[in-house]
């Protein structure tokens, strides 16, 4: 009798492993094609070059222009909210060194969009010449 209370345990408690290791591996699969799509409709959005940046550097376009505050590439504005963001978050002021380093992060991302810009604008140029 005892015995075949602990088979029938341990049924239900195999059973509902199952259950939860089929349920656990579904949610899984859905969150790597979420996370595939949102890489490639991301990809997609941004040039080439701009989109390999942003995988380097870690941080996208977009994203760096939210944190510095700006909505065009001019490099004296961006230049201006960093200097700015910088000192505000130093954490001799009280500051926070992860935003200070969020604030590094975004000023690398646009100042290497800016760096490719340039090399598309003189690209273009030296083709428009021959």
């Amino acid at each position: 009798m005892m015995l075949g209370r602990a088979k029938y345990l341990a049924q239900i408690i195999l059973v509902g492993a199952q259950v939860v290791g089929r349920a656990f591996m579904r949610a899984l699969r859905q969150e790597f094609a979420a996370s595939r799509a949102a890489a490639d409709a991301r990809g997609r959005s941004e040039r080439p070059q701009s989109a390999a940046a942003s995988r380097i550097i870690g941080i996208s376009l977009q994203e760096a222009q939210q944190i510095l505050n700006v909505s065009n590439l001019n490099p004296e504005e961006i230049q201006k909210n960093y200097d700015h963001l910088f000192k505000v978050n130093d954490k001799s002021v009280g500051g926070s060194f992860y935003l200070q380093s969020k604030v590094v992060r975004a000023k690398e991302r646009l100042d290497e969009e800016l760096r490719i810009q340039a090399k598309d604008e003189k690209e273009k140029g030296w083709k428009a010449e021959t």
